[in-house]
């Protein structure tokens, strides 16, 4: 089974389990900063991960990637990407500062790489749920560089497990309807046997 072949029944599936594990996420972050999050998944497809720089505006267009190995019951790596701008919108957001104040450091960075562990913690949470499974974020790595550059990192990880993965849209959006919309892309990229599984329990067939 590969992501080539899912339907349109089994990415309204994945849609599902993806609004649950944002979800989680949401309440997750509100009780970090004290603030409504909300977390909103406008899409869900499959992607190659090649094309990932073209849909964040070419490869040279700098990024914050932040990565995750999937541990436990079943493995797969979670990639989640955000625009420069988005990063720094986010933090001002999670640090209760200034956007122009902001700038990606050790500190900041750590911020990004709890955000991703949050993400990816609730989303496992919400898919372990599902699949019965204890399923486990390794700590994130975090990358500030170019897109292509970022991708490029991940599928020389990725070599032996194909290309192809579920990229979950994400938003982020506080209470105050004057609040930039921040945009993310959460990337789920499952070796085979873990993908038959999640497949399986999407309604899908091995």
């Amino acid at each position: 089974m590969t992501f080539t072949r899912l339907t349109d029944g089994q990415l309204d599936a994945l849609k599902e389990i993806s609004n649950i594990g944002m979800g989680h996420a949401a309440t997750a972050l509100s009780q970090l900063i004290g603030e409504t999050v909300r977390l909103r998944v406008p899409q869900v497809s499959v992607t190659d991960i090649a094309q990932v720089p073209e849909l964040l505006g070419g490869s040279e267009r700098v990024v914050v990637g932040i990565t995750l190995q999937v541990l436990g019951d079943a493995r797969g790596n979670i990639l989640l990407i955000l625009p420069e701008k988005s990063a720094c919108q986010l933090l001002a957001r999670l640090l209760g500062r200034e956007e122009t104040d902001l700038e990606l450091n050790e500190i900041s960075g750590s911020t990004l790489k709890e955000v991703g562990n949050i993400l990816a913690s609730a989303y496992l949470n919400a898919l372990g749920s599902l699949l019965h499974m204890t399923l486990i974020p390794s700590i994130p790595l975090l990358a500030h560089d170019m897109a292509g550059a970022v991708v490029d990192h991940v599928l020389i990880e990725l070599s032996m497990a194909g290309d192809l993965a579920l990229m979950v849209d994400t938003e982020f959006q506080g209470d105050s309807p004057t609040q930039a919309t921040i945009k993310g892309h959460f990337f789920l990229l499952p070796d085979p046997q873990s993908l038959n599984l999640v497949l399986k329990a999407a309604g899908g067939e091995e």
